[in-house]
């Protein structure tokens, strides 16, 4: 009776032995099946930031930027024209050129940098809003109704226990990129 028993216990242990290398595969082929039906079945969408640019459009300038605000950041006017040429670069065919021919000539000026009020925290402020303009000229020199003006603007707010040069320290990257993609929609977008 005893190795009858025994023989019980063994099969038992070899069942749920082979139970268990069964589960566990099922579980991996159940994983793998997931993952493939998400991999093949989901939605492929990309977004372009720019529209066609016409062929005949080859090179583009981008002068120095300035500063013309009654506040002036000094370094905020050269780190926007390095980041708006790379931006460029990054994101058409166009090659930069310093000619004075070049297809698409940019320039422009940081035409307001001023802090307002935005929160009140018993009879002091609890925070503040940085607002910075940028005034765009762009010239099309093969399309001439291309040409443009326009002023592009964003806010960035921050803590009124921050000085404008800690927060605009801190902002900094924030402020280029959020200024640069507005920049660049502005021209190469039909936005």
């Amino acid at each position: 009776m005893n190795k009858i028993k025994t023989q019980k216990t063994k099969n038992k242990k070899q069942n749920s032995r082979f139970g268990f290398w069964i589960l566990n595969i099922g579980h991996w082929i159940l994983g793998l099946a997931i993952i493939s039906v998400f991999n093949y079945a989901s939605c492929k969408y990309s977004f372009r930031d720019s529209a066609p640019l016409p062929p005949e459009i080859k090179t583009f300038r981008v002068n120095q930027l300035g500063n013309q605000a009654p506040y002036v950041d000094a370094q905020l006017a050269p780190q926007l024209t390095e980041a708006l040429k790379q931006k460029i670069i990054s994101n058409t065919r166009l090659r930069q050129t310093n000619d004075d021919d070049a297809h698409y000539d940019i320039s422009g000026y940081v035409s307001n940098y001023a802090v307002s009020t935005t929160g009140i925290s018993g009879a002091s402020a609890a925070q503040n809003r940085l607002t910075v303009t940028f005034h765009i000229i762009f010239k099309n020199s093969i399309d001439n109704t291309q040409n443009m003006e326009a002023d592009v603007s964003s806010n960035f707010d921050y803590s009124s226990s921050s000085s404008l040069n800690d927060a605009a320290a801190s902002l900094n990257k924030q402020i280029i990129s959020n200024m640069v993609d507005q920049i660049y929609n502005k021209i190469f977008s039909n936005w």
